[in-house]
């Protein structure tokens, strides 16, 4: 059997290939104080909020599914019933806040990863941005205005 020792090096075969390459340096349009920690922020919202997020969902389907009687039970009254409490409302309107900016954020990261024009991730951006704000203000307005004498 012949091994065949005139093989190219690849790029995967190149030691170099494996390097970081080194932070660029700045321009006039990228200085010091014109560069926020934005993305950072990001990132530690991201982590905060999903731990939270995850006590308020788990605390909500505990409080639903178990200990109240399950989704059978749900209905115009117990809603009305449950947002009569300063508690609840606060309660789902936080997990409407996190769980919104949460999952838009995400997708902006998801928009700056895949769209490859600078107009295609501006304009997704701009909706993303207009459903987040249209689905924010309606939900807070619905939890806060909410009238249980309508039926």
């Amino acid at each position: 059997m012949a091994i065949d020792t005139n093989i190219e090096l690849t790029d995967a075969g190149d030691p170099s290939a494996f390097l970081i390459e080194p932070p660029r340096t700045r321009t006039k349009r990228t200085g010091r104080k014109s560069r926020t920690n934005f993305e950072m922020l990001a990132w530690l919202f991201m982590r905060l909020s999903g731990i939270v997020l995850v006590f308020l969902v788990l605390g909500h389907l505990i409080i639903q599914l178990l200990l109240d009687g399950g989704v059978s039970k749900v209905s115009f009254a117990f809603v009305a019933g449950r947002w009569a409490s300063p508690f609840w409302q606060f309660w789902d309107l936080l997990m409407l806040w996190l769980a919104m900016l949460h999952g838009a954020n995400g997708m902006r990261t998801v928009i700056n990863d895949y769209a490859e024009r600078e107009t295609t991730r501006f304009w997704l951006k701009v909706l993303l941005v207009t459903a987040t704000v249209f689905t924010v203000l309606l939900g807070t307005l619905v939890i806060f205005t909410f009238d249980p004498t309508i039926s």
